[in-house]
């Protein structure tokens, strides 16, 4: 039985449904650097202001606020009648590929206010369509994988960002920015063949037939619609720790991903050496990470994983430590960009193993938008604190403080765990035992 074992392990990812949800991730992906470093990079060859660029930042708020509209989505019907989860996906892709398209034909020099407005529509439909992905995924597959479905989004989104980034800027060195925008527009087909020939998920709820008429019935839809979904949260034992918890998890890898390119150019590589190391080690350290978190999810249970991934994170930043004491040394500059890419990909999978593990089947959509929006923000808030830190710590002392600036967080898991928490600690059993 030993023997038989690591190929049923690995088998999760040869799951059809499981393989569905790869170019789900890769379509929730690709939006991301159109409205950020590859629109800031367009505007920036436009001779834009410096000012003018980093104000287009603020478009990215939809992503942060995702968990206000996710309510609707949750629960009206699809403008498409193909299923609740399909219709609206695919739905929302039709909308985004035409924003992208109208973004990409804009000029920047003559066009600059529509072209925010764009960007933040792109940004909307994109924190929309996440919204869906997250819930088709948590729904559509078992409790033993969400593992590997884990490491799939993560893997999925990784390379759509890849693709969004470094493609588009291909792209559009020798066809022309609508070009570069025209493709990334076409390549959301891919997310929507899975939603157009792909299953619908097997829920508890229907539906409601559309905005409901008359005081009361408008008080009763949004009692369960928006509120039910929090309320439901906030029964369980330990919730507050576990948003803590959620919130902390991944701040030191933020900080010091916040300073990594920074550290590089202070050291003295340029801008093609970081650039040919992070596409070359940083992609394929951030595909093997990303499936690895799926697979030690699936192997060891949720919580075994998430402290496991996270040691290996913070450790990870040590390796930021390694460079600022040994200077330039393109093998150091490799080891960071692998050591931070493997281990956040790690960690990551982990962490979207266990927000999916929290979501009731009720409320999927609102409860994951919610839990993922906490984490995103709590990376955004803190991690813009660490120019200010590495200032005044210096580098060493700063990627020192990232190491261990995770382990509250840690601690704090483990306290839930023991005290049977929102963690679960029966399914996480449930998982490993049933994975070996």
């Amino acid at each position: 039985m030993g023997k038989d074992q690591p190929p049923k392990r690995l088998s999760g990812y040869l799951d059809r449904r499981v393989m569905l949800i790869l170019p789900l991730g890769f379509a929730s992906g690709l939006p991301l650097l159109l409205t950020f470093s590859t629109l800031s990079a367009w505007l920036a060859t436009a001779a834009i202001s410096r000012a003018a660029i980093g104000a287009f930042a603020i478009v990215g708020t939809p992503y942060a606020l995702k968990f206000l509209w996710s309510p609707l989505i949750d629960r009206l019907p699809p403008p498409i009648p193909i299923g609740r989860r399909r219709g609206w996906g695919l739905a929302i892709q039709v909308a985004l590929v035409a924003a992208m398209l109208a973004l990409g034909r804009c000029d920047p020099k003559h066009h600059l206010s529509l072209m925010g407005s764009l960007a933040l529509l792109v940004a909307f439909l994109s924190a929309s369509q996440d919204i869906v992905i997250d819930a088709y995924r948590v729904e559509l597959l078992t409790a033993d994988q969400q593992g590997p479905g884990a490491g799939m989004v993560q893997t999925g989104y990784r390379i759509g960002m890849l693709v969004a980034g470094a493609g588009a800027l291909i792209i559009a060195a020798q066809a022309g920015w609508f070009a570069a925008y025209a493709a990334m527009a076409g390549l959301m087909s891919i997310g929507m063949l899975v939603f157009i020939f792909g299953p619908e998920p097997t829920t508890l709820i229907e539906a409601v037939e559309g905005l409901p008429g008359g005081y009361d019935a408008v008080r009763r839809w949004f009692a369960t619609a928006v509120l039910g979904p929090f309320a439901d949260f906030m029964r369980r034992p330990l919730w507050p720790a576990v948003l803590i918890f959620i919130f902390a998890y991944k701040l030191g890898e933020a900080m010091a991903g916040v300073m990594a390119m920074p550290l590089y150019v202070a050291i003295g590589f340029s801008l093609e050496q970081i650039a040919a190391i992070s596409k070359l080690f940083g992609f394929v350290a951030t595909v093997v990470g990303g499936l690895a978190g799926g697979y030690v999810t699936q192997k060891l249970g949720v919580v075994r994983a998430l402290l496991l991934c996270g040691i290996l994170q913070s450790a990870g930043n040590l390796f930021y430590v390694l460079q600022a004491v040994g200077g330039h040394h393109l093998g150091y500059l490799a080891l960071c960009v692998t050591a931070e890419n493997l281990t956040g990909a790690m960690a990551g999978a982990a962490l979207v193993a266990y927000i999916s593990d929290l979501c009731s089947p009720a409320f999927t959509a609102t409860q994951y938008a919610l839990l993922s929006s906490l984490a995103a923000v709590g990376r955004t808030m803190i991690a813009s604190a660490g120019g200010l830190l590495a200032q005044q710590l210096g580098w060493v002392r700063f990627f020192l403080m990232t190491t261990i600036i995770t382990i509250p967080a840690l601690i704090l898991l483990v306290w839930i765990a023991r005290r049977g928490g929102m963690a679960s600690i029966e399914h996480s059993n449930r998982v490993a035992s049933a994975a070996g």
